[in-house]
């Protein structure tokens, strides 16, 4: 069984037991958190697909932790004008471990 979920703008496949980076997300490591935004589940009794959603359909997970991407380098630059700006940015994210995808009534 699998669904596809949408958080932070992206959509992610999940199976029970399956880690995931998302965007951030305001919760702490150890808390249960759902996700209801399922636009896909599929299992032993067929497809589901939703029209945005699935009604009822929702994935549970834990939160395991917060950590930082990779860094990224961003450097502007002007030729024969002496300009260049460097900087840099560590995007953030949440780990999950899928515990349960439940599937609304009919």
């Amino acid at each position: 069984m699998y669904a596809i979920v949408r958080s932070g703008g992206r959509q992610y496949r999940v199976s029970v037991g399956d880690q995931l980076l998302v965007e951030k997300l305001p919760a702490q490591a150890g808390e249960q958190i759902v996700l209801d935004e399922v636009l896909l589940v599929a299992g032993e009794d067929g497809v589901r697909i939703g029209a945005p959603v699935v009604e009822g359909a929702r994935v549970r997970a834990t939160v395991l932790g917060q950590e930082k991407g990779p860094k990224i380098r961003i450097f502007k630059y002007i030729p024969k004008e002496r300009y260049r700006r460097r900087q840099g940015h560590r995007q953030t994210y949440t780990r999950l471990r899928v515990d349960e995808i439940v599937i609304g009534t009919l």
